[in-house]
């Protein structure tokens, strides 16, 4: 059907390629393209083109559009388009507040807390969260918790659910927590987060543009943070609006410190820099 790939030699986009795909990407996921990210996306797909046997971005635009290409490209292009920069305790005030603040509140039901990692990229967030409330457990046993953690892209959940990284990452945990909630390799170049807490941790794939999310209602605690920053204004509340109808009455969202809900109709308050909390009464 295609050229063998090593053969191939994919011509440098167009404009008029560039608009068509990134429509399509904002349609599909709803990431911005501006024409400032033309290198970027090029770049970026250059690979799987020539994997694929495309040497013209339109030819590989047609694939994806095509039932063939929906059901087997679309998540390898999304993945390649995505942007997954994450930390161990990024942002660490958040989790201050969080130990801080929230969880010594009681709010609660039945002392089991639910939490969201709303674009969980390759696991990291997602089990800092877990590492915090597992603390907070071992002193108030009457404490419970569970994490969903969710992304557009495969290939970090994959990453995320294997819950293996390199030493050098886990720079920012403190020792005491390495100690208790890692495992080191033989080698001792890798760690694995241990078994208890990747139980607590459940990975879902999710796309934003979905109407239809398969999540439950009630949640207390919801991190999306440097998510938003990638749609337009109109997507951003939309988006938003989805995760407080999901959000508890009285529960807490944790936004990006360059992410802001002003002039948005939502049913939160501004609590402190990038946390806010949802309207309504304790259930």
């Amino acid at each position: 059907m295609h050229q063998a790939a090593q053969n191939i030699t994919v011509r440098d986009m167009t404009d008029s390629e560039f608009l068509r795909i990134g429509e399509m990407i904002q349609r599909q996921c709803g990431i911005r393209m501006p024409l400032s990210k033309k290198t970027m996306l090029q770049t970026r797909l250059h690979k799987r083109m020539r994997l694929l046997g495309f040497s013209s971005f339109d030819d590989y635009a047609d694939y994806v559009l095509s039932p063939a290409g929906e059901r087997e490209e679309r998540r390898h292009m999304i993945d390649a388009v995505t942007t997954n920069k994450t930390d161990f305790f990024r942002e660490s005030k958040h989790f201050d507040f969080l130990s801080a603040h929230v969880l010594p509140s009681g709010r609660t039901t039945a002392r089991h807390m639910i939490c969201w990692s709303a674009g969980c990229s390759t696991g990291e967030e997602p089990y800092t969260l877990a590492m915090v409330l597992a603390e907070y457990a071992r002193i108030d046993p009457s404490f419970s918790f569970s994490i969903l953690a969710t992304d557009i892209s495969t290939r970090v959940l994959s990453q995320a659910t294997m819950a293996i990284y390199p030493h050098e990452r886990i720079e920012p945990v403190p020792m005491e927590l390495r100690k208790k909630y890692l495992l080191k390799s033989k080698d001792r170049r890798r760690v694995r987060i241990i078994p208890e807490l990747r139980a607590r941790v459940s990975f879902t794939h999710l796309n934003f543009m979905d109407d239809r999310y398969a999540l439950p209602g009630g949640i207390d605690v919801i991190f999306c943070r440097n998510v938003i920053i990638y749609f337009d204004r109109a997507t951003q509340q939309a988006i938003l609006q989805r995760l407080c109808r999901h959000l508890a009455p009285r529960g807490y969202l944790f936004l990006g410190h360059s992410e802001t809900i002003n002039g948005m109709n939502l049913p939160l308050h501004l609590i402190t820099s990038s946390i806010y909390r949802k309207q309504g009464h304790d259930a």
